[in-house]
Formats: C-alpha cells, structure tokens, sequence
C-alpha cells in the first residue's frame, strides 16, 4: 500500500516481532514484558495501563523510535502514539516527566520529521507539535526534559526542536510531501507553536508570512474552510509579532481579510479575522487602508448579524470606534495620498477643490515629490479610466497651483505620458489629458480660459 494512504487503524493490525527484537537486543526483557502486556489491547485496558505507568511507556516508544529503524515497527509505534495522544491528549504530559529526565525525548520525532515516509513524516509533526506545547516552562527554555543537564549526553534542546519544526513546516508550505495533507498539516501545527515567541521569530526570518498569504481567500467547503480558520488564526498570532507585522503591512494581506470577512458566514473565521484586524487598526497606516477598504461599512453590516460569541461582538464594536477615529484623525491630504498609493483614483470632492491645492503645495513637495511620481506612474499602468482621468486632471492642478508647476512636471518626464492619452478611446481620459497639456503649454489662466 501507499504510505502516504496509510490510516492508523491499519498499521495498528500488524503483529511486530517483539521477541526477536529482544533476541537481537534492541529490547530489552523489561520492554518486552510491558509491551506485551499494551500490545493489541482494549482502550479501556491500555488507558489504566497508562495511568499507572505512563512515563514507562514513554520510555518504551521513544527508545523503539531511538533504537530501530525498521519501517513497519517505526509507524506502528508513531501510530501507537497516536492513538494513545489522540484519546487524551494530556497524556503528552507524559513525555516530560521526571522519571524521563535523561531521556531525549524529542529527537527521534525531530529526525523522522525528514527522514520518513509521509505517514511517519505527519505523525511525528502532530507528535511533537503537542508535546511541545504542553511542556512545563523553564526560566532559560532551553532544557529538553526535566533537568536533564547534568547528563553527559548532548540533549535536544527546545530550540532546536522549535527551529527544526519551523523549518520542516516552512518546507511543507513550499513544497508538500502530501498534496492534500502536506499544508493542513503545516498550518495546523502552525496555529498551534505560533503561540511560541521563538516559532514567530525563526517564522519570520524563515520568510515564511509570504508563504500564508495566498491561503487568505474565501472558502466554501468544510475541508477549506478549517484550512482558512486556521491560516487566519496563524497571521492573527503574528499580529502580536512587531516584524511580521512590519511584513503584512507591504503585503496584500489586509485586502484579503477584508475579502474574507466581507464574504465568510462562519462565525470561527469571522470572529479570528476582525480580532487580526483589531489588532492591526493602530499600527502604521493599517487604519487608512481599511478605510479606504470600506471596512466601515463591512463592519456595520456585521454587526447586523445575529453572532452568539461575545468576544467577537465587542472586537466588532472597538473596531467601528477605531475605525471612526482613523475617519476624523485623516486630514484632507492623509486621504488624498491613499487614494493616490493605492491607486484608486476617484472624483472625490478633493480634487476639484481649490482650497485643498492651495493648502497642500507644500504637502506634494514631500519625498521628492514622491505622490506626482505616483500619478505619473499611474498614467503608464493603469487600465481605468476614471483613475486615468483622474491623475491627468490632478497634474493639471499641481501646475495651476505650485509656482514652479510647469518646471517640475515637466522634468519629471509627464508631458510624454500625458499626450499618448489625448487619443484615449474614453472621452473623459482625453478632456483632462487635453487640460494638462495646455496648462503645461500655454499657462494656467489660458487653459482656465480654454476650459471654460
């Protein structure tokens, strides 16, 4: 069969040699006599074995793991694991016991992750993604087990077991070992050890923000709808994280929540997307772009809503409150510039307004005239011809209204630009185009003259 297709319940119906194993020494009498007593038991059965001997059962499996290389006998005793993991998961807490504390109870997991088949590779993730997120935590965090210091083994510590995890779901986002299965399990291991300030940390260098992005879209089915909640749950943990937030700020992260929250009816995906966004309101111009988004009025449409979940009705409300503060915080020219960065160019009352291009000559002088080198690009790249007319019109009022207008649009190279949309197939394109062109060739009182 393939391994990648293998369930646990069918490796659990394999008888595995364990007396040759002992034969041959890689058991000993001790292990074998406790694995013949779990071996092909009941749950109820194995349950009272394990609470009253768990951490020798730990030691069994992770000294298997340690000692044997054979395939079947690997996955059986991940699958045994598993099982027993799966039907309570506090019995984690297992693996750290005192009892435990010379033994390397991380690195066997830790290999596998890389060098398995996909059944050991996804077992070992979940493994280990859970008993590391139970561990007792330690001033340092770096001891593996326990105080497991003093031996003279070289001990996994939790860094390395952090740093390795994050590498090998990082390669699983890239390139899954398992086309279905490889990224649900990246991500819900993700959503777990994001909790992890080191998991965020080596998460971010890793680049790895980039790779969860595209993952941000509405969902329709079950299956993907658990992959969008958890994906939104890992960017949520980030949003605590100052360089990832830096990251999500240059990507096209917040369109994408507000696509999905705009479009989601399931309560868990809702509920974690406006908690990211609350959290993002106050840093740099997140604010800004969510207005310029619409998510007021996304909001307002929410709050409409019939939601049970109390957290999610007060983030709704501390982000209408902040949303409407960002409104009233947003001079004039604060909403001009993100209308032109962003691109979307409209016949917003801005831009027909004398005041406003007399009180912010001095505001387009800024990073080298950095919001006219926009408009000029927006005439090479844009296909809208509104935003077209728009940026036309706009380089006419900068000429109209700086006293070296003419000088600077003229070197910064729009003449050219704006003489190809004369012959523009939309009528309004070519009506500012023609405004530009004269106000840059005959002087603004003229133009005024002509326009009128």
């Amino acid at each position: 069969m393939d391994h990648a297709e293998l369930t646990t319940e069918q490796v659990l119906k394999r008888d595995i040699p364990w007396e040759t194993y002992m034969t041959t020494k890689l058991i000993t009498g001790t292990c074998l006599q406790l694995l013949r007593r779990y071996d092909n038991r009941s749950e109820s059965y194995r349950a009272a074995l394990l609470d009253d001997d768990g951490p020798a059962y730990v030691r069994v499996f992770v000294n298997i793991l340690r000692d044997i290389f054979k395939e079947e006998t690997v996955e059986y005793v991940l699958a045994l694991i598993d099982e027993m993991l799966t039907a309570n998961p506090k019995r984690a807490r297992l693996f750290h016991d005192k009892s435990l504390a010379n033994e390397d109870t991380y690195e066997p997991f830790l290999r596998l992750l890389w060098k398995g088949n996909w059944f050991i590779q996804e077992k070992s993730c979940k493994i280990l993604s859970l008993i590391v997120s139970v561990r007792p935590k330690t001033h340092d965090g770096i001891i593996a087990n326990g105080d497991a210091s003093h031996s003279n083994k070289k001990s996994t510590t939790i860094d390395d077991v952090l740093k390795g995890l994050v590498e090998w779901l990082c390669a699983q986002l890239k390139k899954p070992s398992h086309p279905s299965r490889g990224m649900p399990t990246a991500i819900s291991s993700l959503s777990t050890l994001l909790k992890e300030p080191l998991v965020r940390s080596s998460f971010v260098k890793l680049d790895g923000v980039k790779l969860l992005i595209p993952l941000i879209s509405p969902a329709s089915t079950q299956q993907s709808i658990q992959l969008l909640y958890e994906t939104c749950l890992c960017v949520w943990l980030l949003s605590y994280y100052e360089p990832a937030v830096e990251y999500l700020a240059t990507s096209r992260t917040l369109p994408r929540l507000v696509e999905v929250v705009k479009g989601s009816t399931k309560e868990k995906v809702v509920r974690v997307v406006v908690l990211t966004l609350k959290n993002l309101l106050s840093r740099g111009t997140f604010g800004a772009q969510m207005v310029d988004l619409g998510l007021p009025q996304i909001v307002q449409n929410l709050k409409a809503q019939a939601w049970s979940d109390e957290d999610l009705l007060e983030a709704l409300n501390h982000l209408e409150e902040g949303l409407k503060d960002n409104i009233k915080k947003l001079s004039s020219f604060d909403k001009y510039k993100q209308e032109v960065l962003l691109g979307h160019l409209d016949w917003s009352p801005m831009h027909k307004d004398p005041w406003f291009w007399r009180e912010n000559m001095t505001n387009f002088e800024e990073n080298d005239f950095q919001i006219l080198r926009v408009l000029i690009t927006i005439l090479d790249t844009s296909n809208d011809p509104r935003a077209l007319a728009v940026a036309c019109y706009d380089l006419s009022q900068f000429i109209q209204y700086h006293s070296a207008g003419r000088i600077i649009v003229t070197d910064l190279k729009a003449k050219e630009r704006v003489m190809k949309l004369m012959n523009h197939e939309n009528s309004e394109v070519t009506k500012n185009a023609l405004l530009c062109i004269q106000r840059l060739f005959l002087g603004a009182k003229y133009a005024s003259f002509l326009q009128a």
